[in-house]
C-alpha cells in the first residue's frame, strides 16, 4: 500500500529540525533500534548517536532543542532573544552580522 501525501511528511521528513525530530523520536519513544532509525533518515550511526547524546544532555540541563526553539509570535513580548535557549559556551560565528 502506497503512503499518503500526509503519512509521508512524518515518514519521509524533508526539513533539517522535522528529520532530527522523527529520527530522535524513533530512537527515545518508539524504541527503533539506532543503527536501523540512522540508515533509514541518511545519518551516519556516529552522527545519530551524538545527536541523541546531545539531546540527552539537553534535557538534562533544560535546555530546549532547536526543533522547539521560540518564535516570534510565540513570544507575547514580540521577539525573545534566542539566546536564552543555548549553552553558554556556544560561540556565534565572527562572520555573522548582530
Amino acid at each position: 500500500m502506497e503512503a499518503s501525501p500526509t503519512s509521508r511528511f512524518f515518514l519521509e521528513p524533508k526539513e533539517t529540525f522535522h528529520r532530527q525530530h522523527e529520527a530522535l523520536r524513533a530512537v527515545f519513544v518508539d524504541g527503533e533500534p539506532i543503527d536501523r532509525v540512522a540508515e533509514r533518515f541518511g545519518y551516519k550511526l556516529s552522527a545519530l548517536r551524538s545527536m541523541a547524546s546531545r539531546f540527552r544532555a539537553d534535557c538534562r540541563r533544560g535546555v530546549a532543542p532547536p526543533f522547539f526553539s521560540p518564535t516570534a509570535a510565540d513570544d507575547p513580548k514580540g521577539g525573545a532573544d534566542r539566546r536564552d535557549n543555548r549553552c553558554s559556551n556556544h560561540r556565534r560565528s565572527p562572520t555573522v552580522a548582530s
